[in-house]
């Protein structure tokens, strides 16, 4: 790939065009707000001025209401020799590309797994997709020439492809992105008119369930409006596990033994299939997930405070598989939580110590 037109210059189509930029490739950035592509364009992410002619690959990064309008445009004018979308949903905009009788040999669906929670060519990174899943959803009628340029447009980003069925693709993403945001919603908006004595006592927990709360709801208004069926069917399971469970909390309050037992059953019941449902969550790189020893250290609210963990726990010898932050409440310090190969959690503190960092048991 030599050359690619990306139309719609957000967090991910800038992302991409990033990317692209960085391999050498000729990008061009247009966008239905020429400021955005503009912006996109001083960020380094390409061009806003139109190619001369035909471009190796048009990504559509358009909200999903739009994409099937966008490219079809994008097909009729003849911008590019393929042509990709990166939208949240698949099944969707390729029924209506087949209304609109395009020929789709030249196109491809895709979805990259990977976002943040604030949008725009300023919030892009041209590392945004390094290791995460990239969805490409070919049929019979992908032209090879196609699903190769859709391959090595993964390549540069650094993704992992992975190919599916559209609507499988869409029952998927309903289950492990959709669903999940609506439930972090519904969860925030208990925060909205809480106490604030209450809300002072929010810790690491409440953060990590509210986290993808934050997400621009414009844009996930149109995620789900291409998406409602299979997001329904998933918080319909949901609504009857959450009416079991407040059933069960009900008979916790009740004085009567054998109630009691039935709502310790059903409390049980449900945490026990959060747990079974956890585990296979992928863990670090997509492998199985391991478990982890935590070292826990103290640290003052300072520069360079993270680097000198980290240094020393280099010096130590011992690779940080992963690290989380919580914050102390009213005071200018935290907790760093260092997650390590059991074997390695002794060999850790004992070193951090001797470098006087204070280790919470």
């Amino acid at each position: 790939m030599r050359t690619a037109l990306v139309i719609g210059t957000g967090l991910i189509g800038t992302s991409a065009a990033l990317a692209l930029s960085s391999r050498g490739v000729v990008v061009h950035l247009a966008d239905h707000d020429p400021e955005q592509a503009r912006t996109a364009s001083a960020l380094g992410a390409g061009t806003d001025e139109a190619p001369e002619g035909p471009v190796d690959l048009a990504i559509i990064a358009a909200p999903p209401a739009y994409v099937a309008g966008v490219l079809a445009d994008a097909m009729r004018r003849g911008v590019a020799r393929g042509y990709l979308d990166v939208a949240s949903v698949k099944g969707g905009p390729r029924r209506e590309l087949e209304a609109l009788g395009l020929d789709l040999a030249s196109y491809i669906g895709s979805h990259p797994m990977s976002g943040r929670e604030k949008s725009g060519p300023l919030a892009a990174t041209g590392d945004l997709f390094e290791g995460r899943p990239w969805v490409l959803t070919p049929t019979r009628d992908t032209d090879t020439e196609v699903l190769n340029l859709a391959l090595e447009l993964v390549s540069h980003c650094r993704a992992v492809p992975v190919v599916m069925d559209a609507d499988a693709h869409d029952r998927a993403v309903a289950l492990v992105s959709h669903m999940p945001h609506l439930v972090s919603s519904m969860v925030a908006a208990r925060l909205e008119n809480a106490e604030e004595a209450a809300v002072r006592l929010c810790g690491q927990g409440i953060r990590d369930v509210t986290r993808i709360a934050a997400s621009d709801p414009g844009m996930w208004i149109d995620i789900l409006s291409a998406n409602p069926g299979p997001v329904a069917d998933l918080l319909t399971d949901v609504a009857a596990d959450l009416e079991e469970t407040v059933q069960a909390l009900r008979s916790l309050q009740s004085s009567d033994e054998a109630k009691r037992r039935e709502g310790v059953s059903g409390v049980e019941d449900v945490l026990r299939r959060g747990n079974a449902g956890q585990v296979r969550v992928p863990g670090k790189h997509g492998s199985a997930p391991l478990v982890y020893e935590v070292v826990a250290v103290l640290i003052d609210d300072q520069p360079g405070q993270l680097a000198r963990i980290f240094a020393d726990a280099g010096r130590a010898g011992v690779n940080i598989e992963d690290v989380r932050i919580e914050h102390a409440t009213g005071q200018q310090a935290g907790l760093v939580q260092l997650m390590v190969e059991p074997k390695a959690a002794a060999v850790l503190s004992a070193s951090l110590r001797e470098r006087g960092w204070a280790i919470r048991q």
